[in-house]
């Protein structure tokens, strides 16, 4: 069973992560920043933007030292997840307390990489063509641990004339996030209490 669980954790944070990054990759060299390409009538569609914020575009840190302290955070607090989860794993807990607690922390991670990663790999996206490019020759956009995180995934749900609903922008893994989230609280909150509370019994 602790097997079992083991690879189900692994299993998620993989798949969201390789689609994660197989759709920001292909934004990244086929879209230019601002480019919009409709999926679903208007009401779903592919919005390229890049931001150096939180999920779904919300920004709370700027400037290099900002950046820098946001990445160090996402850094620590994905190893707590894992953290955690491997505790979960092998003290019985739930198959869908894994689950959620796996979602987080791919979603976690899947930022991560863009923060860590993409300033060093790409070069930089403009509102213009040429599109950014993988392993430019010439170097990337911005030192390690600088990236932006790309979204791209927009919803017109609920439009009212010009008030939009839900007007952020945001990428499955602020998506896997969010999903992660909600299933944690609506159906897992109590297990999960009950696992903190049996942790810090275990730990005094």
């Amino acid at each position: 069973m602790v097997k079992k669980k083991a690879l189900i954790s692994v299993g998620i944070i993989f798949f969201i992560l390789i689609v994660d990054q197989i759709l920001k990759i292909w934004v990244k060299t086929n879209m230019t920043l601002g480019e919009e390409i409709n999926i679903f009538g208007d009401w779903f569609k592919l919005h390229f933007i890049e931001n150096e914020g939180m999920a779904f575009g919300f920004v709370f840190f700027q400037g290099y030292f900002g950046k820098l302290l946001l990445t160090t955070f996402r850094l620590i607090a994905s190893g707590f997840i894992v953290w955690i989860i491997y505790k979960m794993i092998k003290t019985y807990v739930s198959t869908g307390l894994i689950v959620s607690m796996s979602l987080i922390c791919a979603g976690a991670i899947g930022n991560i990489v863009d923060c860590v990663f993409y300033g060093k790999i790409f070069s930089i996206s403009n509102y213009y063509l040429p599109t950014a490019e993988l392993f430019p020759t010439s170097g990337g956009y911005a030192p390690f641990l600088q990236g932006k995180v790309v979204d791209m995934l927009q919803l017109d749900l609920f439009t009212i004339g010009s008030f939009n609903f839900f007007p952020a922008i945001f990428n499955i893994a602020d998506a896997s996030i969010t999903v992660g989230l909600f299933i944690l609280i609506a159906f897992f909150y109590k297990p999960l209490s009950a696992f903190v509370t049996s942790f810090e019994k275990r730990n005094v």
